[in-house]
Order: structure tokens, then C-alpha cells, then sequence
């Protein structure tokens, strides 16, 4: 599968948002937002260095009450409402939890007109089946990183999300 996948090892992507940092912040790192958009997943995260991170197949997915650990990581840095960065790997996919850990960054600020930018940066070398999934570029897994950020995006400013 790997010899036809794009050779991208850093990935970025940025939106804007009508949005504050704080609930930029709080829609990356609670469970009651991240089930809103996206794969509509929930996570468990402790936001400090060191702290765990683990993302959980929906029920839409797996059904309900089914606890599946899909991504793991660790927290690297947490700085509320400006930046969280983690290692990032996905465990639910033989292809990809052989993979190394990736590095994923959210950086979120405002600029001098005083609208509000995310930027996720997502480091994917040595993981190519990793990279095609978060650029969207494998059929029928949803869209990647650009569908999850239209998604949140979505969410923030109309309070519903791009599926529903």
C-alpha cells in the first residue's frame, strides 16, 4: 500500500474561526465537543506534558458503550488556548499502528485584524499510511484533516455540525 501513497511528511492546515481561543481550546480537548464533530469520537486527555492521550472510535463506528482505543499519544506540550502538541498514533488500523508515532500540533491565535486562526501541523514521517489517511486521501475514510477542521468549523459558528 505504501508505494503509491504521497511522500508528504508535514502536514498544515489552517482556519479561521468565529470562534474564541477558549472555546477553540475547549472543543480539542473535551469529550462533549469532540463527539460533535469530526469522526465524532471521544477522548481521553490529560492536558499537561507527559499526560495521556487517547481517541475513541464512535459508537456510530463500534456501537454503544464499546470503549476502542483508536489513537494514543502523549501530551508534549498544553498551554490552554494557544497551543497542544502531542505524539499521535493510530492504533485502530494494522497498517498504521506498525507506523511510529506522528507529531501533531494545534497552535491557536489571533491575528492583527483580530480573527482568531487554528493551525494544525501535522508531522507524519515514516508514516505514509498515517499521512494518506489525514490528507483525505484514501477512499472511504472520510476526508482527513480538511473534513474534520470544516467540521469544527462548522460547529463553532452555526452550533451544528456539517453532517447533521
Amino acid at each position: 500500500m505504501t508505494d503509491t501513497l504521497r511522500e508528504t511528511t508535514v502536514q498544515t492546515h489552517r482556519v479561521y474561526l468565529k470562534a474564541s481561543p477558549e472555546q477553540i481550546w475547549a472543543a480539542l480537548t473535551e469529550s462533549e465537543w469532540t463527539q460533535r464533530y469530526g469522526y465524532g469520537g471521544r477522548i481521553d486527555i490529560e492536558a499537561r506534558p507527559g499526560g495521556v492521550y487517547r481517541g475513541y472510535a464512535s459508537e456510530a463506528w463500534v456501537g454503544p458503550d464499546v470503549r476502542t482505543v483508536i489513537i494514543e499519544g502523549e501530551v508534549i506540550e498544553a498551554q490552554p488556548g494557544t497551543r497542544l502538541a502531542l505524539t499521535w498514533r493510530m492504533t485502530g488500523d494494522p497498517s498504521m499502528a506498525t507506523e511510529s508515532p506522528t507529531r501533531l500540533s494545534y497552535d491557536i491565535a489571533q491575528d492583527e485584524r483580530g480573527l482568531v486562526t487554528l493551525t494544525v501541523t501535522h508531522d507524519v514521517t515514516g508514516a505514509p499510511n498515517t499521512a494518506a489517511l489525514l490528507a483525505g486521501d484514501l477512499p472511504g475514510t472520510g476526508g482527513g484533516w480538511p473534513f474534520v477542521l470544516s467540521d469544527l468549523k462548522t460547529l463553532l459558528e452555526t452550533g451544528s455540525p456539517l453532517t447533521a
